[in-house]
């Protein structure tokens, strides 16, 4: 990768809010390309963007593009990926990253096939290995890492796992903030076949988990529907989200948007609490980027002690009632 191109960090944003793995992923931008050596930039995308832009220009990078166009107001993946492509072939970035959320899915294998290239979804890991880029990401629901070798020209195009790189980890800028260039795309209505609508919700309680700063999740161990109530109070003092193992969802016991795992939402709050949760590899995927992460679990030899913070070995039936408690007492 030439030392001129720079890494590209894509931001997510939707009515003027960054989706929080934008941050993740600028992150793993800077990470990058001080891996290459080369300059980290970033992209916002819509209409009204200047102080989104200028947010972003609050961290460390070589420059922030705004990419702004009345066409871009609602989401496309028309309009996003003819006007990336526009920038693209502009700014000339050796690596482009995007946080893996369901709008990249839609629109970014596009925008890369539009260079030859290929999406590389979902990476956990990076890495530089005699010049060239090694992404890691997980086949089989997590069970085996895969690792792929960069080759071929540039741009190349890769999605980042939420919390396989902290938000938290971002630098700011020395100073003076990033300089901002507006870049206005060539787009008529008549290229954009898609009509926006509103972002698809399963139900009007649909919540992302991936926003939670403390998330309690329940698994089998509860035994039955009913002892569900014992855990929502622990979230309740907690001013945590409910969320659940597969099991849980499958049989109804709470809605399918609680669901964390390789076939629910991938999380990584300050802290995870997970109760009587065995902690099967198709769980751990979706949780291990937590923070903290606190197990309740009567079996000592439950896999979800192997990536437990704290652990305690216990019936939830006692050690959930006993913590709700001394969380009232600590809140006192």
């Amino acid at each position: 990768m030439s030392n001129t191109m720079s890494v590209l960090a894509i931001l997510e944003q939707q009515n003027g809010q960054f989706h929080r793995m934008s941050w993740e992923t600028f992150a793993a931008a800077q990470q990058l390309a001080a891996s290459l050596g080369v300059p980290v930039e970033a992209a916002v995308i819509g209409k009204g963007i200047a102080s989104l832009a200028a947010e972003a220009a609050s961290k460390k990078a070589a420059k922030v593009w705004a990419v702004e166009h009345d066409l871009l107001e609602s989401y496309t993946a028309d309009g996003y990926t003819i006007a990336l492509e526009a920038l693209l072939r502009k700014a000339q970035p050796a690596l482009v990253l995007f946080p893996h959320t369901y709008r990249t899915r839609d629109f970014a294998p596009k925008l890369a096939t539009r260079f030859g290239s290929v999406l590389v979804s979902d990476v956990i890991a990076a890495r530089i290995e005699n010049g060239a880029m090694i992404l890691v990401r997980q086949l089989f629901q997590g069970k085996l890492n895969g690792e792929v070798r960069l080759g071929g020209g540039s741009p190349q195009f890769a999605s980042v796992q939420a919390g396989a790189w902290r938000a938290d980890s971002l630098e700011a800028a020395f100073g003076d903030p990033a300089p901002v260039e507006t870049f206005s795309p060539s787009l008529d209505a008549a290229q954009i076949r898609q009509q926006p609508e509103a972002p698809f919700r399963e139900a009007a309680r649909a919540v992302d988990l991936t926003a939670a700063e403390i998330i309690v999740a329940v698994g089998r161990g509860i035994g039955e529907e009913s002892n569900i109530s014992v855990v929502e109070e622990l979230a309740k003092v907690l001013g945590a989200e409910m969320a659940a193992s597969r099991p849980i969802c499958d049989a109804g016991w709470l809605p399918m948007e609680r669901q964390v795992g390789s076939s629910g939402q991938t999380v990584a709050p300050k802290m995870y609490v997970a109760v009587g949760i065995s902690g099967a590899i198709q769980h751990l995927v979706g949780m291990k980027g937590s923070k903290t992460i606190v197990a309740i679990n009567r079996d000592a030899n439950a896999p979800i002690f192997e990536v437990a913070d704290y652990g305690i070995i216990g019936d939830l039936f006692e050690v959930v009632p006993a913590l709700v408690e001394a969380v009232k007492k600590a809140k006192a």
